[in-house]
């Protein structure tokens, strides 16, 4: 079950997710901010990623 949240996202990081939205690489900004999530955890899986240390 998918469940609803409210993200803040700085204008540069928004637009790039509706760009994708246009080009048709995301359904919709949901999509896309559920894909890159899936992505990120993915790569740390697989240990692509150093983490961050924010």
């Amino acid at each position: 079950m998918k469940e609803r949240i409210t993200v803040t996202l700085e204008k540069d990081l928004l637009a790039w997710l509706d760009q994708g939205v246009n080009d048709h690489i995301f359904a919709n900004r949901s999509h896309g901010f559920e894909f890159l999530i899936a992505e990120k955890i993915r790569e740390e899986k697989m240990g692509k990623i150093v983490k961050n240390d924010w």
